[in-house]
């Protein structure tokens, strides 16, 4: 394409191509073709380019037709001011002595996002920490991180321990939804800028107890797993089934805890054409390391259910078998359970009907489109109605979400027809009780979050991406009865329960969009992590 190797050419892109603040630019500027594929080669951005023979999976290509206008064209060359032909440029016809033109002007492309959401502000959010005021439901303080409320002060009898839940961005699911990174440099996109800060991140909270979710198995056994270890943490790990990537992982700390059971739960059931998705959920009893007091077990359950916003009967019955292992699991001899913390990324909104059967603890959903469970869905046009039953009685699961107990009559072999007539009759009540439209469960479970500003009524954001930012991760936590007085289940006894010491706040949409939504140059995921701090009083 080129005549000579003396011209030059000055191409100007999109998107910044060396890895470096685009403050530190300043003015425009150039750099030889070679010099410009070696330096990136040997950066972390290399794995974001396709070069030509180079590193074929390349999830995000600089040089393709998308990052220009239509209008755009070559510019002339710089020596005979003459315009070559353009439809068939390709960067690999460029020569070694070439020029690339680095500009600091961002061109604006065919299906770039709003303006307001191409900001070139990089800045560092700032989230207090809101300590609760246990004697005073009412009254919430903000205080900085280094001040504590006296009210919260640890003793004897109590136990304090933290949670962070924090859905990390699995690098391939990036990678196959790059559609919603638009908005993003590409170099904060790559897992060699995006782990160190996230694991920066993690030590910054040290929380005593890690839910994750996207956790990336590869990932996971060569960095993730041995970082966290070498911070002193114990490290559980459920992949999902199929040919998933990633998974859920719950870590806690050694001085804080000693692990009594892992219970992992995959929601895919062969056996039932529902459960066709592969979500996981993972389930510990930990008990706190206390030397001087007897202390109840703790539940810690973390997930990260379907996404599919029209398909809340799914996600319904996903629930439905995380809280069953989770009952199972807290359940304590003398008919009580012990503390529960569940996490995850529940892909439902405050206020959605999945979201509000968790903290009621009963939800009727008969008549409920099937798009409006999670509530992401707007329109309910061309929705089918949930069914009675959601799921099927082999699931093993009643409507309180608990495992059912199969219990066989017991007969003689040899008289063959009364044990067709008991088993006709137990299937006749089996089918009458799951009739039923209402489902239930037993904890009395409360959200860490409120999910609006109290002064404005905004709405708070533990997502944000090109396409939407919103609500979807929580921490339920088994509060006191105290906290839970006339909540629905509030009669469920419980073993202590947990106070509300105080949470990391979150932020609104428009707070993120400041620094350029999520990922951004400090925050390496397109979620936020959530932190709370308990107390259990022994």
């Amino acid at each position: 394409m080129l005549a000579g190797a003396s011209r030059s050419v000055f191409i100007s892109f999109r998107y910044p191509m060396f890895p470096h603040h685009s403050r530190s630019l300043g003015r425009d500027w150039t750099t030889p073709w070679e010099n410009l594929q070696r330096c990136c080669w040997n950066r972390h951005i290399s794995s974001c380019m396709r070069w030509p023979g180079h590193y074929s999976r390349a999830p995000y290509p600089y040089f393709s037709s998308r990052h220009f206008s239509l209008n755009w064209r070559p510019p002339c060359l710089s020596e005979s001011r003459t315009q070559f032909q353009y439809c068939n440029w390709r960067p690999d016809n460029l020569s070694q002595t070439s020029l690339i033109h680095l500009s600091s002007y961002v061109m604006n492309a065919e299906g770039d996002e709003p303006s307001s959401k191409r900001r070139k502000h990089q800045g560092v959010i700032k989230r207090n920490w809101e300590y609760i005021c246990s004697h005073d439901k009412e009254k919430t303080k903000i205080l900085g991180d280094k001040n504590v409320d006296p009210k919260c002060e640890d003793s004897e009898n109590k136990f304090d321990f933290s949670v962070m839940s924090y859905n990390i961005l699995s690098q391939d699911l990036l990678e196959d939804n790059s559609h919603l990174y638009r908005h993003c440099r590409r170099p904060v996109l790559h897992w060699s800028f995006r782990f160190p800060n996230i694991l920066k991140e993690i030590k910054h909270f040290d929380a005593d107890v890690l839910c994750l979710q996207e956790v990336q198995e590869d990932h996971y056994g060569a960095e993730i797993r041995p970082s966290l270890e070498s911070l002193g943490y114990h490290c559980e790990y459920k992949m999902r089934t199929g040919r998933k990537p990633d998974g859920c992982a719950i870590c806690f700390k050694h001085s804080k805890f000693s692990l009594l059971s892992v219970n992992p739960v995959e929601f895919f059931r062969p056996d039932i054409s529902l459960l066709d998705r592969d979500n996981v959920g993972l389930v510990l009893l930990l008990q706190p390391k206390i030397p001087y007091a007897a202390c109840p077990a703790i539940c810690v359950a973390n997930t990260h259910l379907l996404y599919n916003p029209r398909r809340g009967d799914i996600k319904l019955t996903q629930l439905a078998m995380l809280l069953a292992e989770i009952s199972s699991v807290a359940h304590q001899k003398d008919g009580s359970f012990c503390p529960i913390v569940m996490c995850g990324d529940f892909n439902s909104v405050p206020g959605s009907p999945l979201y509000s059967f968790i903290k009621e603890g009963k939800l009727n959903y008969e008549g409920l489109p099937i798009g409006k469970v999670s509530g992401q869905e707007q329109s309910s046009r061309g929705q089918r109605i949930l069914s009675i039953p959601i799921w099927p009685p082999n699931l093993g699961i009643s409507q309180n979400c608990v495992y059912e107990v199969q219990q066989v009559p017991k007969v003689e072999k040899t008289d063959s027809d009364l044990t067709q007539t008991q088993l006709k009759q137990t299937e006749v009540l089996v089918t009458a009780e799951k009739l039923s439209s209402n489902l239930q469960h037993h904890f009395s479970l409360s959200s860490v979050y409120s999910h609006y500003f109290p002064d404005t009524g905004i709405p708070e954001v533990t997502t944000c991406h090109s396409r939407s930012a919103i609500t979807v991760d929580y921490i339920f936590y088994s509060a006191e009865k105290e906290d839970v007085a006339g909540h629905p289940g509030a009669e469920v006894a419980l073993v202590g329960g947990l106070k509300l010491l105080a949470r990391l706040s979150l932020l609104t949409e428009q707070d993120l969009w400041t620094v350029n939504g999520l990922p951004n140059e400090n925050n390496s995921s397109d979620h936020l992590p959530l932190l709370a701090k308990f107390r259990l009083e022994l």
